[in-house]
């Protein structure tokens, strides 16, 4: 039996993710809201709906049309309005980016502690030893123990990092010599923290302006989750005090307004969401979608279901 796919992806893109499966039919649409599918597509792979500030897209007439299954290329499911869930069931990219957000925040990390690029000179006359910091023998907070924390955490202790991180409920974590804290002791402590938490009710604006005065002096913050995480006006204070450092590869809106203080304060390292943007995030992605496409047509349950309760 052929099953029908519609995919919001570019063509090469959708060829990378799901091959070609034997009975397989592939049908692309432009992103946004859909008006109208074919009758007899049952899987939709859906690209985000809207950017975070953004209202949410309309419901179109006739939703979800025939459409049994949504694969997201996502992680997080803010991007997406809440009819999208309403009927379907909906499967996000859990864990195919998290080598490559791992990856980044260790390069925010060293670009931090190394003064990347501000000591790459173009002259003789600026041939001036600069002062740096060491990696190892700093603590390393992460928020939000998933699976980019299980990329991170030995990464950094390979480092010679030590890793202390919070997570939501109290399951052991699953990398060894990684200390439990709570969020005002991780700030209190961390070097670097790293933001690695769905954006949900209880994690909106998690980084305000009572945890920041708790911050270790000099606090590097890397955010590479949702930008909702953090109150930006407590962060620009903070910023502007110097008490903190940030990158952030995320941030609320999306794309920020021109003229944003972002663009150009001298303690933010700014990138347009690029964190993810890698090889290794396709293939991992393609590897989820031809396994629940297996479970699919086996009739079982597929992995890494939308679980609206915890907000992703």
């Amino acid at each position: 039996m052929t099953l029908h796919l519609i995919s919001q992806l570019p063509e090469p893109f959708t060829a990378s993710i799901t091959g070609t499966p034997p009975g397989l039919a592939v049908t692309h649409i432009p992103r946004g809201v859909p008006d109208d599918l074919p009758g007899d597509a049952r899987i939709l792979i859906a690209a985000p709906f809207s950017r975070p500030g953004e209202l949410p897209a309309r419901k179109p007439s006739g939703w979800p049309f025939n459409i049994d299954w949504i694969q997201l290329v996502s992680v997080g499911i803010d991007f997406y309005p809440p009819w999208l869930f309403e009927g379907p069931v909906v499967t996000t990219a859990r864990g195919s980016s998290s080598i490559a957000l791992a990856e980044f925040a260790l390069a925010a990390i060293f670009a931090h502690a190394k003064r990347l690029p501000e000591i790459w000179i173009d002259s003789p006359d600026r041939w001036t030893s600069t002062p740096l910091a060491a990696v190892a023998g700093t603590t390393l907070g992460i928020i939000g123990f998933g699976s980019i924390a299980e990329e991170l955490a030995p990464r950094a202790q390979a480092l010679g990092m030590n890793v202390i991180a919070v997570r939501r409920t109290d399951a052991p974590f699953s990398i060894p010599g990684v200390t439990r804290v709570d969020t005002d002791t991780l700030f209190a402590t961390a070097d670097h923290v790293v933001l690695a938490a769905p954006l949900t009710d209880d994690t909106h604006h998690l980084v305000d302006a009572r945890r920041l005065a708790l911050a270790k002096p000099g606090q590097h913050i890397i955010n590479i989750a949702r930008g909702g995480l953090i109150d930006d006006t407590a962060l620009l204070a903070a910023l502007d005090a110097g008490t903190v450092t940030a990158t952030l590869d995320v941030t609320h809106p999306e794309p920020l307004p021109a003229g944003h203080p972002f663009y150009t304060h001298k303690n933010v390292r700014l990138s347009p969401h690029t964190s993810v943007a890698t090889a290794g995030t396709r293939a991992a992605l393609a590897y989820r979608f031809a396994d629940n496409l297996d479970r699919y047509r086996a009739g079982l349950a597929l992995a890494n279901i939308v679980d609206l309760s915890r907000g992703y």
